[in-house]
């Protein structure tokens, strides 16, 4: 299952940026679904400060889109304010 639970709304922003990694994590398992490949192409990426820039960029889209799925948490927030 690609997006846990079938949905993208939590509870709180915190709750969304963990998904976000979550999510993340997921899609590179799926393009590269051999564990063992992406073991060894882990070395390659974790000290290479463009790969890992890339990988925050591909977090901080995900966390954009369950952003805004979310309505930036506001209707919540301004619900709990009444």
């Amino acid at each position: 299952m690609l997006v846990p639970g079938n949905t993208l709304l939590t509870d709180t922003p915190e709750e969304g940026r963990a998904l976000a990694i979550m999510l993340a994590r997921k899609t590179v398992a799926a393009i590269q679904p051999d564990a063992d490949v992406r073991q060894r192409l882990r070395p390659d990426y974790a000290g290479n400060a463009d790969s890992l820039t890339m990988a925050a960029h591909a977090v901080a889209v995900e966390f954009a889109t369950i952003a805004a799925a979310n309505n930036y948490w506001r209707e919540r927030v301004s619900n709990d304010d009444q």
